[in-house]
């Protein structure tokens, strides 16, 4: 492998067409290459402007209902990817905002922005005890238990005709059921949503593109030439 103009990683076919292993360098230089080539993918992402960079980005089991819904036992179970973003440096947090979307539903799209001051404001009004500086902390745990533990842990989002929704996490004791946090949440507006498909779009066709060209490459690698 040589580095090309691009800084992309180019096979170099043997002048004596013997058979070549790939080693454990040139394996390593290939996952090093892949890995760039991805981050540079996800740096293209719309939902990182105004300085936001993704922290969690999962796939959790929601349970989807109508908010008014007069059967509480009743909801549609859907796997919704949670992506959560936060602003600033990691000691100075000054906004978290939770994407939520889907995979069978191209336009399903709400997000919740939180900075400090909200936050106040949920903190008291739900009686949390965590601080703003904890709160990530909190959402990937209790994101990542409904993944483990769906059986005591479940998130349902609520969906109103207006196009608000609230998304709470609760927990099953013995039978009985604890709200743990309710997020509000607001469908995107149409040109969030466009730029978030057209992202995704372009993301699996050029991660698809990148893995062909390196299959490829690696095939070149240890085929073996006529002389």
């Amino acid at each position: 492998y040589a580095v090309g103009p691009n800084g992309s990683t180019v096979f170099v076919s043997p002048a004596n067409g013997a058979q070549q292993t790939p080693t454990p360098a040139t394996n390593t230089a290939l996952l090093q290459q892949l890995e760039r080539e991805f981050r540079d993918i996800e740096e293209r992402d719309p939902s990182m402007a105004e300085g936001f960079r993704v922290v969690y980005d999962r796939e959790v089991p929601f349970e989807l209902r109508p908010a008014d819904s007069r059967d509480h036992d009743v909801g549609a179970l859907e796997g919704i990817k949670v992506k959560i973003l936060t602003q600033g440096e990691d000691s100075s947090v000054s906004a978290v905002r939770i994407e939520l979307t889907s995979e069978a539903d191209l336009f399903f799209h709400y997000t919740c922005l939180i900075n400090a001051v909200g936050f106040t404001q949920l903190r008291e009004d739900q009686k949390l005890m965590c601080e703003f500086k904890e709160f990530v902390v909190t959402l990937l745990k209790m994101c990542n238990r409904c993944i483990r533990e769906p059986n005591n842990f479940l998130a349902v989002l609520l969906l109103n005709s207006d196009g608000s929704a609230s998304l709470e996490f609760i927990q099953n004791v013995e039978y009985k059921f604890i709200d743990l946090l309710v997020l509000p949440f607001r469908e995107s507006p149409d040109h969030i949503v466009k730029a978030d498909i057209t992202y995704r779009y372009n993301a699996v066709r050029s991660r698809l593109s990148i893995m062909t060209s390196k299959l490829q490459d690696v095939t070149a690698l240890v085929k073996v030439r006529p002389q």
